[in-house]
């Protein structure tokens, strides 16, 4: 890190070029990872990524610069480059730095560093003996660790001193099964903001179980026939398409540039009663999970939708400012070499009064789309395209035959109405998610939920 002297010297040196508010991000992070494949460890990997990210405010215009070079005076130059198109000739001092004090709700109960690569090495054989057991048709199968620990320091002209560790654990499986029509593919994708207590916590068995599983019944599966559609939407990773089609257009970069459908909403029904939708960075341990946001601001439990009423968006600093309201501790970024902007933590539609049963049993002919996979959506308009990774037919109120190929399609401000039918099975899915300020771990979750009509593509 760099001592608070120099710190203050750029914060002191960006005043002086005529900045409303000047930042100083410091970053140390240590990465690795183990992989293995086909039975065989063919990838260990480990870096280590240091760097300071400078940031200078004229109104709402950022101006943004960072180097992994620890010179004071480069630093200042950097600082005074940044200056060069909005300088206006005013100067003048920051605040006294004040060490803001960080209580960490994450915390590490096994330093990975204490833990040696035979003993991943043999964890991630073992994945792949349990992963193989359920069946012949398993051809291959994908197991990989990665951890990561980041330290950062944020300071700013106001006279923030902030500094924080985030350490990150992360499992991922992947099995291809094979039946005749060409290989069928699951994953699961657990992790934690924590240490190696998550890897020795892990119920292997659950974890290979679920991938296999999912792969073999897929691999048998035949071809839906698209068109509109009722669907029951499972729970956990299911959240995925509120979170592309309704979260990221709820952030203020979206809305500040007023490319979000949700603009001049708040206060407005957008929802059936029964939808209520919350993003929550203070989960301990939690994925998405922080102390403070990459601005230094206190994270927070935001709820963004309450009984389908729009109550809230998603701030950083610049967005907070432009939209109105308060700043609700996402600004976040992939590193130093990134403005913070604002972003989901651990974003999800909360439990409601309804069964399963009740939503399968309500519907004649329809989809079952128990897991979903990747796919694309347009923030600007919430539009959106989304493969289902295990999906079932319903028929006359039974789960029937599983059907591949599935793909749900729409926009996100649309389907929020034609949410009618909410279960208390609530589960959270780690996953990454990339946008202006790159890729940040979030999660995303929900209940089984019944949406009345959606576009189902097909073959």
């Amino acid at each position: 890190m760099l001592s608070e002297n120099t710190v203050k010297k750029i914060l002191e040196h960006g005043l002086k070029q005529g900045a409303d508010f000047t930042e100083v991000f410091v970053e140390d992070t240590v990465s690795s990872s183990i992989n293995l494949l086909d039975q065989k460890i063919d990838e260990i990997n480990s870096s280590n990524s240091f760097g300071i990210g400078v940031r200078l405010l004229y109104g709402n215009e950022a101006y943004y610069g960072y180097s992994s070079d620890t010179e004071e005076g480069n630093l200042l130059k950097l600082t005074e480059n940044l200056g060069q198109s909005g300088m206006d000739g005013q100067s003048g001092g920051i605040q006294p730095l004040e060490n803001q004090s960080v209580e960490d709700i994450h915390h590490v109960a096994i330093n990975p560093d204490t833990v040696s690569k035979s003993e991943r090495a043999e964890l991630l054989r073992n994945l792949d003996k349990i992963t193989r057991s359920h069946g012949q048709d398993i051809c291959q199968v994908n197991a990989n660790m990665a951890e990561k620990k980041r330290s950062v320091l944020i300071a700013n002209s106001e006279g923030l001193w902030s500094e924080d560790t985030r350490s990150y654990s992360r499992m991922r499986l992947s099995a291809v099964a094979e039946k005749g029509d060409g290989p069928q593919s699951a994953a699961e994708s657990p992790g934690v903001l924590g240490g190696y207590e998550f890897f020795k916590n892990l119920d292997l068995e659950e974890l290979a179980e679920n991938a296999a599983q999912s792969a073999l019944r897929m691999a048998s599966a035949g071809y839906i026939n698209g068109g509109i559609l009722p669907v029951v939407l499972g729970n956990g990773f299911g959240g995925v398409i509120f979170h592309e089609a309704c979260g990221h257009p709820l952030e203020t970069e979206a809305i500040r540039k007023n490319a979000s459908p949700f603009c001049d909403k708040i206060g407005m029904e957008v929802g059936q009663p029964i939808l209520t939708a919350i993003d929550d960075g203070t989960i301990p341990k939690k994925w998405g999970s922080c102390n403070v946001d990459d601005e230094g601001t206190p994270t927070q439990k935001t709820v963004l939708i309450e009984n389908g009423i729009l109550k809230n968006y998603l701030s950083d600093r610049i967005g907070a400012g432009q939209v109105g309201i308060p700043r609700s501790g996402s600004a976040r970024r992939e590193s130093y070499k990134f403005a913070p902007v604002s972003r989901m933590r651990n974003t999800f539609i909360a439990p409601g009064p309804d069964s399963v049963d009740e939503m399968i049993q309500s519907i004649d002919f329809g989809l079952y789309a128990k897991k979903m996979g990747g796919g694309s959506v347009n923030p600007g308009t919430g539009e959106f395209n989304f493969a289902v990774q295990e999906g079932y037919a319903i028929r006359k109120g039974k789960i029937a035959e599983p059907v591949r190929g599935a793909t749900l399609i729409g926009k996100g401000f649309e389907v929020l109405p034609q949410i009618s039918m909410i279960a208390d099975d609530l589960d959270l899915a780690a996953g990454m998610c990339g946008a202006a300020s790159g890729w940040v771990p979030t999660t995303v979750g929900q209940p089984t939920l019944k949406i009345d009509s959606i576009l189902v593509g097909g073959r």
